[in-house]
């Protein structure tokens, strides 16, 4: 089956809002009540909130496609520093996210690969990212490509619910 992966653009915009609710709704549903989610996903997938992201130059937004459907994204800062790194040229994994239609197709890591790999060419020592600590598919996703934790946090859902998060890191 035909995989591509392109640089998302404005014309992206319900696309990645449309993927992005499914997504976070389905690997975060279990870490709390459905307001706090809800809260989370109004503030975070709206089409003003996504539209920002998708126009600022620092955030690098890919769509990946299977038989020309859409069927995930992901976004990648560069340059951007953890506390728990002593390197300083770092990429942020920010965001990557697959409909579950697509699982065991092998294209989230595809999909990472291809973040990696941009990491590479613009010279950065290492990629990391956040994740849920009670997403175990997603830790052991990570884990699986050698990803290791090196911290943790409580990400902020809603104004009255907060997630705890590892912090991993991949070096380069």
């Amino acid at each position: 089956m035909a995989t591509t992966i392109r640089p998302a653009d404005i014309n992206d915009v319900t696309t990645v809002i449309n993927i992005g609710k499914v997504a976070v709704e389905l690997a975060h549903r279990k870490s709390c009540a459905a307001a706090d989610l809800a809260e989370y996903l109004s503030a975070h997938y709206s089409h003003e909130a996504i539209t920002n992201e998708l126009t600022d130059p620092n955030n690098h937004y890919h769509i990946i496609c299977y038989n020309g459907q859409p069927a995930g994204f992901s976004k990648i800062i560069y340059n951007t520093a953890h506390a728990n790194i002593k390197e300083r040229n770092v990429t942020k994994l920010d965001r990557i996210y697959l409909l579950e239609e697509y699982f065991g197709k092998g294209l989230g890591y595809a999909l990472l690969q291809h973040n990696i790999n941009l990491a590479r060419l613009q010279n950065q020592a290492g990629i990391w990212l956040f994740t849920w600590t009670g997403n175990q598919r997603a830790v052991d996703f990570y884990s699986k490509a050698c990803f290791t934790i090196v911290g943790t946090h409580s990400f902020r859902v809603s104004g009255t619910h907060y997630n705890p998060n590892h912090h991993m890191y991949l070096a380069l």
